[in-house]
């Protein structure tokens, strides 16, 4: 993805299809960590997606957000990150919510060496309505992450 911004980082998007089963896609981002960041003290971050769909839009969304907010958005657990318009045509959803991600062991998303002065710590975004956005924001990613959803369905009704 190419950056729009002076500053900006490029960021490469790797996306595999029917990846953890059938019918999903799964994308990861590559050069959000090469950024700078002051709240980045324990790790660098890279952003991973994993939806039910094929339509490769929800990975070069995680890589335009990365490439957009590098430098200026920590994306850490509960973040919340307003798209400004549908993620996809086949989905309501404008933002994206940063907790774990739900496709890897804890051990394969954090702590991950990569040879720099911190390490690297895969987070997951997960795709949500505006009005969930503003939710979380208010009570919090604890008490959004309690609520009945899934985290994989992209043309769900909103759970708020």
């Amino acid at each position: 993805m190419d950056a729009d911004r002076p500053g900006a980082r490029r960021v490469t998007v790797i996306r595999y299809d029917d990846l953890p089963e059938p019918g999903m896609l799964t994308a990861l981002t590559y050069g959000l960590s090469l950024a700078e960041h002051p709240e980045w003290r324990l790790g660098r971050p890279e952003l991973c997606i994993s939806v039910r769909s094929q339509d490769p839009c929800w990975g070069y969304a995680i890589g335009h957000l990365a490439t957009q907010m590098s430098g200026e958005c920590a994306f850490c657990y509960g973040d919340t990150l307003n798209f400004n318009e549908r993620i996809s045509e086949e989905s309501a959803m404008t933002a994206f919510v940063v907790f774990a991600p739900a496709v890897l062991d804890r051990a394969d998303f954090t702590g991950i060496d990569v040879g720099d002065r911190l390490p690297i710590n895969i987070a997951g975004m997960y795709p949500i309505h505006d009005r969930e956005r503003l939710w979380i924001r208010e009570q919090g990613l604890e008490a959004f992450w309690q609520l009945e959803w899934d985290p994989y369905d992209v043309t769900r009704q909103p759970a708020v």
